[in-house]
């Protein structure tokens, strides 16, 4: 995956390339508004608004009008006015500084799954995770070959994070794609469901990773 980080702060930029390119991503760096515009498309552009020639509003237009590339927008301003401002410009997502590395890390690999550009496998294939064998076709999951039984709920969740294994999926993801992006009750929900899973797939399984949400471990692949 290559990904482009517009940002014009070397003290920002270098550590974001090198924090990036060891999660495995092909990572280039544009100072500027003009350099980010010039720039080959990448798989995803993560955009500073805070440049010093172009506003970055101005530069997710463009790069809209021209690439239906996936933009994550980086802003200090995190009022509703401007997240649905930059949502209508186009972005896919927006982080709020300060941010946590992990979490973006998350986030860049959301947008990338929503986009349809992370893998090429087939997402109806059958997912083997250590003795765990997930079947989206058939609704099945099952360990050593016996078959568990999870509520349709409980499927999709586990499905859902295992569409990506040992990828880190927020909170706030997991409620949009799992249950409804206008979800408006309690997100004690998830916790009762992962609850649930832990018990019936091994708890061993699902991690929590602390201020961003969960992921599941493949034991013959961990990370």
């Amino acid at each position: 995956m290559k990904l482009l980080v517009v940002e014009d702060d070397s003290t920002i930029s270098g550590p974001l390339r090198t924090g990036l390119s060891r999660e495995g991503f092909d990572v280039e760096v544009a100072a500027t508004g003009a350099q980010a515009l010039a720039a080959p498309i990448p798989d995803l552009v993560l955009l500073d608004l805070g440049l010093p020639d172009l506003d970055g509003r101005v530069v997710c237009r463009r790069l809209r009008e021209v690439s239906d590339v996936p933009i994550i927008v980086v802003t200090a301003r995190g009022d509703e006015l401007e997240r649905v401002t930059l949502l209508e410009l186009g972005a896919d997502d927006y982080m709020v500084k300060p941010y946590g590395f992990r979490e973006l890390v998350a986030r860049i690999r959301a947008v990338l799954r929503r986009a349809g550009t992370t893998t090429g496998q087939d997402p109806n294939e059958p997912r083997d995770l250590g003795m765990i064998r997930i079947d989206p076709r058939t609704r099945r999951v099952t360990r050593s070959g016996d078959v568990l039984s999870l509520t349709p709920k409980e499927f999709d969740l586990l499905a859902y994070l295992s569409s990506e294994p040992n990828a880190v999926f927020s909170r706030d993801e997991i409620i949009r794609d799992v249950w409804d992006e206008n979800w408006w009750g309690s997100t004690k929900t998830l916790d009762v469901h992962i609850a649930s899973l832990r018990k019936k797939i091994g708890a061993e399984m699902i991690e929590t990773v602390r201020g961003v949400g969960f992921r599941v471990i493949d034991p013959d692949n961990p990370e």
